[in-house]
């Protein structure tokens, strides 16, 4: 599937499962919810503390699989590299996450005030391959 298709998809649908890799190899998926940047790039919001973090700072390698709210029908698996950009650089873009799912907080102060209470992060994935290719 060519990479632009998977981002038109995944600036339409937010809800995905995001795998990481643990210490034996094995996958450690967690739901999530995912944006697209200007530059293509998903984000993901997590905590400084999950697991999927620890995951990607030993190999930054992840896949998603990101589906529609009817949960049957369309679908895309997209991977790459994902980064890992903490507070404060990652208020920013927690801020932009927000905006390109949810549109505009009712209290931007309270927001931000949650994200570092929260310790969040951005994990940023540069993708690389998507697909399914063919159906069936």
């Amino acid at each position: 599937m060519d990479l632009d298709l998977a981002r038109g998809f995944l600036r339409a649908h937010h809800r995905a499962v995001l795998a990481t890799s643990r210490k034996d190899g094995r996958p450690q998926l967690s739901p999530i919810l995912c944006a697209v940047d200007e530059k293509g790039r998903v984000l993901i919001s997590t905590r400084q503390t999950a697991i999927k973090t620890r995951n990607l700072r030993r190999d930054p390698r992840a896949s998603l699989c990101a589906l529609t709210d009817g949960f049957f029908g369309e679908w895309v698996q997209a991977e790459g590299d994902a980064e890992i950009i903490s507070l404060p650089d990652a208020m920013e873009l927690l801020v932009e996450y927000y905006r390109l799912i949810a549109g505009e907080h009712p209290d931007w102060d309270d927001y931000r005030a949650a994200m570092e209470r929260e310790q969040r992060v951005i994990l940023r994935v540069t993708l690389t391959r998507a697909g399914p290719d063919t159906s069936g």
